[in-house]
């Protein structure tokens, strides 16, 4: 992924903030746990009752998830006004993160750590500024290429991050 620098957790975590992840009906499909990392914010997030196939995840600016399509959740969070996308030649977007691989059962998994975000309130690149954040499942795969959201889709699933 270009780079993006992205890896699994394996040292000692702060405290965790706890995200339910509702779908466009408001029911709840999963959870996300964030906690700052001293090479940003690890996740770990959990769900079900998706349709299977490879989906793209994505901080977004708000932590507002109105069903059922979650546009109240704003564009990716972005404080340097990048493009989008890992394979941008610009960077990428502060709320790109890697795809999600959805089985067959409709359940993910997803373990990993993004440097580009933080936890810590005041800092540009925060997920907890004052109208916190969102973290959004898209119905498609990120290009990671496309600005806007790399032809994702409709946002399918939606967790507000506040605290």
């Amino acid at each position: 992924m270009g780079g993006c620098n992205f890896s699994s957790a394996d040292a000692d975590l702060n405290e965790s903030l706890q995200v339910s992840l509702l779908n466009t009906e408001g029911k709840e499909v999963g959870q996300a746990t964030l906690s700052e990392h001293s090479k940003g914010v690890h996740i770990l997030l959990k769900a079900e009752g998706l349709t299977p196939g490879t989906k793209a995840i994505h901080f977004h600016e708000k932590a507002i998830c109105e069903k059922p399509e979650f546009t109240t959740a704003g564009a990716h969070v972005n404080p340097e006004h990048k493009e989008h996308g890992f394979q941008n030649p610009k960077g990428y977007h502060a709320g790109d993160l890697p795809n999600i691989e959805v089985d067959e059962d409709g359940k993910v998994e997803l373990e990993t750590v993004s440097p580009a975000v933080v936890l810590t309130a005041g800092k540009s690149n925060s997920l907890l500024d004052a109208d916190g954040s969102s973290i959004i499942i898209h119905e498609n795969a990120d290009d990671y290429k496309t600005d806007p959201a790399g032809n994702s889709g409709a946002r399918i699933v939606c967790g507000a991050i506040s605290k």
